[in-house]
């Protein structure tokens, strides 16, 4: 299925920094798509420690199952990771654990390393099995012809596309203990999104010296406010996965203490990254014209934010007034409402892009719909909420919901 170019996709390509000890090749296997990459090997150095987070939806597929358990039984080390597009391995029984255990054995003969510092990831239509006999030929090409350059990265990032209209990708660098230290990340996403611990697929590799219980810690604060604090569609995908790679190449004393001054750094840059490549699979959501940010405050904790936030972000209605440029104030309310959480509605405020609409229970007495009007005609759509009961707060993004979405879902296996 070959759709048009997300109307929010980025103008410029991103500029991507190789990370040291850290190859990548991809390869048209041709096994969904033709004509274009669809199978991904990255391979790490010796030494390299990695921390994910997976779906919690309770029909993971195969590939989410053997890299939540070699992670946990490998204590984190790595020495591959591969990936494919076109098939979800879940929901496929025996056969699918059966074709991870074929792909992760033969990498792992390849890579010289026992099967548990083998990942996996798949993603695609549910309820296909995986035949590993078709992927295995091309193992031995993929591990001669990887590469670290930024191009080798660029490559990886179209391999692991399903609906997506654009590849996902960004890099940063940052300075520990003096030395440069780089970050680069790839995503893939655009339906089937919503948060659960990870909603999608992201790979993150650095070059850095990480501990692997301060990498798990720092994923996942990093994940809490970007990955997971997006929905295009209130769908958790059966293959959710997010992974951190640590290579260790870079020369600077080891990070072991989240409390470490020089951790502060990194942790910035990679929760920069993350919610980057996160807003990047919002803006390629199915259909998707606008780009949708709520705020929520006055909430009794930060978690009830977090779910006021997302009830208005998943409801069908706001999504749909937004596509239509409708100023519809009354179905953010409506949302507030609905999301189970304390709420004031007498002291309740409302605001879209900027301008009061409602405030202390009620329409604002001179309230002009005009600019209003104009701002849900852009394509970046501010939505602030306060709902008046404590200091809890949050943010969270989504896109409108178009007949674009439906076009593209009621022909996914076409």
């Amino acid at each position: 299925m070959q759709l048009p170019l997300s109307p929010l996709a980025p103008s410029d390509a991103a500029k991507l920094l190789p990370v040291p000890g850290v190859r990548l090749a991809s390869a048209a296997s041709g096994y969904r798509y033709k004509g274009r990459p669809d199978l991904l090997l990255m391979t790490f150095e010796a030494g390299s420690q990695a921390a994910g987070v997976f779906t919690r939806s309770l029909t993971a597929g195969a590939p989410v199952l053997w890299s939540r358990e070699a992670l946990a039984s490998g204590g984190g080390a790595i020495s591959a990771l591969i990936v494919n597009a076109g098939t979800a391995n879940a929901f496929t029984g025996q056969r699918g654990a059966d074709a991870v255990l074929a792909l992760s054995a033969a990498l792992a003969e390849l890579c010289e390393c026992p099967k548990n510092q083998i990942l996996q990831a798949s993603t695609g239509v549910i309820g296909e099995p995986l035949e590993a006999e078709r992927l295995l030929p091309y193992l031995s090409g993929l591990a001669a012809g990887q590469s670290h350059t930024a191009q080798a990265w660029q490559m990886a990032a179209e391999a692991i596309r399903t609906t997506d209209t654009f590849p996902k990708a960004a890099s940063r660098q940052v300075e520990i203990a003096g030395t440069t230290v780089t970050l680069t990340g790839i995503a893939k996403g655009s339906g089937m999104i919503a948060p659960d611990l990870a909603t999608m697929l992201a790979f993150v590799a650095t070059d850095a010296k990480i501990e692997p219980a301060l990498l798990s810690t720092l994923l996942s604060e990093g994940c809490d406010q970007s990955f997971n604090a997006i929905t295009v569609d209130s769908d958790t995908s059966t293959s959710d996965s997010l992974v951190l790679i640590a290579s260790g190449m870079a020369d600077h004393p080891p990070l072991s203490k989240a409390d470490d001054p020089e951790v502060g750094p990194f942790r910035t840059a990679l929760n920069e990254l993350l919610l980057e490549l996160a807003l990047l699979v919002v803006r390629d959501g199915e259909g998707a014209e606008k780009l949708i940010a709520i705020s929520v405050a006055g909430a009794a904790d930060n978690a009830a934010a977090r779910r006021i936030g997302l009830s208005v972000a998943n409801s069908p209605l706001v999504k749909t007034a937004i596509a239509g440029s409708d100023a519809n104030w009354g179905r953010i309310v409506m949302a507030v409402g609905k999301a189970g959480e304390a709420a004031d509605r007498d002291r309740m405020a409302v605001s879209i892009g900027g301008i009061a609409v409602a405030r202390d229970g009620e329409r604002v007495a001179d309230y002009d719909e005009a600019p209003v009007a104009a701002h849900m005609q852009g394509r970046e759509i501010e939505i602030a909420i306060d709902v008046g009961v404590g200091e809890g707060q949050a943010r969270v993004w989504t896109c409108d919901l178009t007949h674009g979405y439906i076009d593209i879902n009621a022909d996914y296996r076409s």
